[in-house]
């Protein structure tokens, strides 16, 4: 396990209540991320954040400089923790991740963060393909509801389907509590 850093993927105002694009049960989730990532500071492991900042068009969230794309105070980064601004759900997508993750001789990876559906979905699915182990924190996640071709999901369901999806084939899934009395 000392070859594991955290990924904590864009745990960012604008999901909070009173933001853009709230989310179910963000601040739940945020606290989960927090117990993770003070397990990883007390034993010295590497604490990744990843702030998205919107480019797409029409999109009124998480734009950058803005309030709602600060990352949330229950899980301020430590002066020395890497910052990676991102564009796309896919967090090694035009940032420096792997050329970070290869350096540090990093082999396997926790995720934590928001949307579930979108960029913890979109990292953990490339994390396997670039043959990183994998694990997501599934209470450490957050979605909303989301609807197509006329059916309404929601945000338990999303919850559900994209956890179970990728525990099919991508990733561990577990709760916080199990993986942190597994670190200990």
């Amino acid at each position: 396990m000392n070859k594991t850093a955290l990924l904590v993927i864009d745990i960012q105002n604008d999901y909070f209540p009173g933001g853009k694009f709230e989310l179910e049960g963000p601040l739940e989730a945020a606290k989960q991320a927090r117990k993770v990532i003070d397990a990883f500071r007390s034993k010295g492991r590497p604490v990744i954040h990843f702030r998205h900042e919107t480019v797409r068009p029409g999109t009124d969230f998480l734009l950058t400089d803005t309030p709602g794309n600060q990352i949330h105070e229950f899980v301020q980064p430590m002066a020395g923790e890497n910052v990676y601004p991102k564009h796309f759900p896919n967090a090694f997508k035009e940032t420096p991740l792997l050329s970070y993750l290869k350096g540090a001789g990093i082999e396997a990876l926790v995720l934590v963060g928001m949307m579930t559906f979108m960029c913890v979905h979109g990292t953990a699915r490339a994390a396997s393909d670039l043959g990183f182990q994998c694990t997501v924190l599934h209470d450490a996640t957050a979605a909303r509801a989301i609807a197509f071709n006329g059916t309404e999901v929601p945000a338990d369901q999303v919850q559900a389907a994209f956890h179970g999806a990728l525990a099919f084939a991508y990733a561990e899934v577990v709760s916080t509590d199990a993986w942190l009395q597994r670190m200990a």
